[in-house]
């Protein structure tokens, strides 16, 4: 029989594993526990941001809380949100095999906290891509997709994540600022390094594999490079640069493509 722990809570190796990244369930972009189960009327699916609704008024935010030029305030904006969508997607596979399917429907945000830039969790009823043999498959879990193998479900991550999310949103930002692809994917490759790297005590398996996987699925795998760090643990280089640097007070973030003189 399948432990009734694993059937009851689909995201429960997230949780956990982000709870060990952070110590705490309360995250500064993330809805505590992942899920949205109240409230649920101040937040806005992510696809009011691909269809232009809610899109100006994050980039707004953004610019009054970095204070620099439009397009790398967004930019920013971009690197924010892409970190903590990207994140549970990343530790699911790294830690269960499990994948939250982030169609944009099923991706809620509010701009309410003034601290930060936004808030995102999910919708109780986001789908999991499990293997076959996984307890939610075994339950029959009415939000449970089953694939065939490991390639299918990094297919379905793809998909989900990459193509219906981030594309058609990476797109709509184009509409109102210049910025290429090539700079906001590379912060998608450098959160999802950082994010396992920052986890790896907490994965199974080797960190560095992990991400080469996600980011080979991804096609990503050439905007970022592992580096030994000072005690030749492994870091994140990047080769894009998110424009931090251009800020009124300017950040070189670490494993920035740039060098400070």
């Amino acid at each position: 029989m399948p432990r009734r722990d694993a059937v009851a809570a689909p995201l429960a190796p997230v949780t956990a594993t982000l709870r060990a990244m952070f110590g705490t369930d309360d995250l500064p972009g993330l809805a505590p526990g992942l899920l949205v189960t109240a409230d649920e009327a101040r937040w806005s699916p992510a696809s009011r941001l691909i269809d232009g609704t809610l899109l100006p008024e994050f980039l707004r935010a953004a610019t009054r809380r970095f204070g620099g030029t439009p397009h790398a305030c967004a930019a920013l904006a971009w690197k924010s949100y892409s970190y903590w969508t990207a994140l549970p997607v990343a530790l699911g596979w790294a830690s269960a095999r499990r994948v939250p399917l982030l169609d944009p429907a099923d991706v809620l945000v509010h701009f309410e906290d003034h601290h930060q830039l936004l808030t995102l969790g999910l919708r109780s009823s986001t789908t999991v891509a499990v293997l076959p043999g996984d307890p939610l498959a075994l339950a029959g879990h009415p939000d449970v997709r089953v694939v065939a193998d490991e390639a299918a479900l990094l297919g379905a991550l793809r998909a989900t994540l990459l193509d219906a999310h981030y594309a058609p949103l990476i797109a709509a930002i184009q509409t109102e600022v210049r910025l290429g692809a090539r700079t906001l994917l590379g912060s998608v490759a450098s959160g999802i390094a950082h994010g396992i790297l920052r986890a790896s005590d907490a994965l199974p398996g080797s960190a560095t594999a992990t991400i080469r996987t996600l980011l080979d699925a991804l096609d990503l795998s050439d905007l970022v490079e592992l580096v030994p760090g000072p005690a030749g643990e492994p870091t994140v280089q990047r080769r894009t640069c998110c424009l931090a640097f251009t800020l009124p007070r300017p950040k070189i973030c670490q494993g920035c493509c740039l060098r400070p003189s």
